[in-house]
């Protein structure tokens, strides 16, 4: 039934052009996690959660000679980030299922293609242009 959907979808596409589109699946699902993620999460919160970090480890720098002082820092250190990495997992809840689906129609579809650009699988397609269109929305969007 979803693999109707996704063909219907993709197909004349893919019939067009399999890597011009599989570099558009994936702009369209990196624009889709970087919304999910900048509506799911408080981006205040990691933007300063984001500044702590950068501060204590500027800290653990200037007291690598001081073990006490040192590992207190860790500390502090270590809860900001697990704090940091509990609300970034909040988005993965709600595209993980939906992007499962997606990979292994994308897989049944590209891999009997073979390699697509410069001898280069789809996977490797796919993931080189999702980071960097990630990149391009996180900074168009303004997210943390």
């Amino acid at each position: 039934m979803l693999d109707s959907l996704f063909n219907g979808l993709f197909g004349g596409l893919i019939e067009w052009s399999p890597a011009g589109s599989l570099i558009i699946i994936s702009l369209i699902m990196s624009l889709i996690v970087t919304l999910v993620y900048k509506w799911t999460t408080d981006q205040e919160v990691l933007k300063s959660l984001k500044a702590e970090i950068k501060e204590l480890q500027k800290q653990m720098k200037e007291f690598v000679s001081d073990p006490e002082k040192s590992l207190q820092i860790r500390k502090d250190l270590n809860q900001r980030v697990m704090k940091q990495f509990k609300s970034s997992m909040k988005p993965t809840l709600f595209t993980l299922v939906p992007f499962l689906i997606l990979f292994s129609w994308m897989r049944a579809v590209y891999t009997p293609m073979g390699p697509l650009i410069i001898g280069l699988s789809w996977f490797w397609v796919y993931l080189i242009a999702s980071v960097v269109f990630g990149q391009i929305f996180k900074k168009l969007f303004r997210v943390n």
